[in-house]
Formats: C-alpha cells, structure tokens, sequence
C-alpha cells in the first residue's frame, strides 16, 4: 500500500497557521490589543483594533477610524479644487475580507 509523503508530519493546524503565517499580523493585533491600518478596496483606510478574524480576512474591528480624500465638485470658476481628507469614527465594525488590500501593524 502506497503511503503519502507527508504521512509522518502532523497536519499544521490552523491555529498555528494564524500563528506563523500571513495571517500572524492579524493574530498579533487580536492578543496584544495593538492597532493595524487595513487599506481597503474602495480607497479607504481603516486604523483600529482587531477583535476577531477568520482565514478570510473578515474582521472585526474596534475604535476605528476610517479615512479617505474627496475632490470637491468644481464651482463656476473651474478652476481646479484641491482634494480634501475626511474621516470619520466607527466604534466596532465588521469589514468582509474580500475588501482587504493590505493590513499593516503597528503603524507609527
């Protein structure tokens, strides 16, 4: 009977994937209370704390604060506008993995 190569290493779990892997940056945020800044697919920028995650990148986040530019629409002068950065607060919110780009930790 043919026996797979890997047979003899246990399977890596995946909490120690969450651990070691890509996702660590996330884990880390989750036990040490730090903040992460998550750019996101629709030009925003999220500064919070993680809560929770799963293998998705779905999140939980608390005591964000969500960032972002806008032009403002041209007067009658049509001279060119500069763009403006707004942001907001969102005390806890859940944000779907698929929206992720990039998550940074500890940003100074």
């Amino acid at each position: 009977m043919h026996r797979p190569m890997d047979e003899d290493v246990p399977a890596k779990t995946e909490e120690e994937d969450f651990n070691t892997g890509p996702l660590s940056v996330l884990m880390m945020s989750v036990k040490n209370n730090t903040q992460v800044l998550i750019n996101c697919r629709n030009n925003k920028k999220l500064l919070g704390r993680v809560r929770a995650f799963d293998r998705h990148c779905n999140m939980v986040l608390e005591n964000v604060r969500e960032m972002w530019t806008e032009l403002p629409k041209a007067g009658k002068g049509k001279k060119k506008s500069l763009p403006i950065n707004k942001e907001r607060f969102i005390s806890k919110m859940f944000l779907r993995g698929d929206s992720v780009i990039i998550v940074l930790r500890n940003p100074k």
